[in-house]
């Protein structure tokens, strides 16, 4: 099994921006209202929870960003 960041990897901003450069990136989360952080060296940091919902046509918020817990229940299971 792949573990995936918590963040969005370069390639996957790349593709959802359009551009390989960071002020251009930057530049189109800001005019799309997207949430981001920039690291010290300016580049733009986008959640990947954050990204899906967006994405979905969520609007993103604490109430949906959170991971539900689950249990595997099998008591129906015969």
């Amino acid at each position: 099994m792949e573990f995936q960041s918590e963040t969005l990897a370069d390639e996957e901003l790349a593709t959802i921006t359009g551009y390989q450069i960071p002020s251009k990136q930057i530049l189109w989360l800001t005019e799309n209202r997207w949430e981001f952080v920039l690291t010290g060296a300016r580049r733009p940091i986008v959640g990947r929870v954050y990204a899906r919902l967006k994405l979905a046509g969520v609007k993103p918020s604490a109430v949906n960003a959170v991971t539900e817990t689950w249990s595997l229940d099998l008591a129906n299971v015969s």
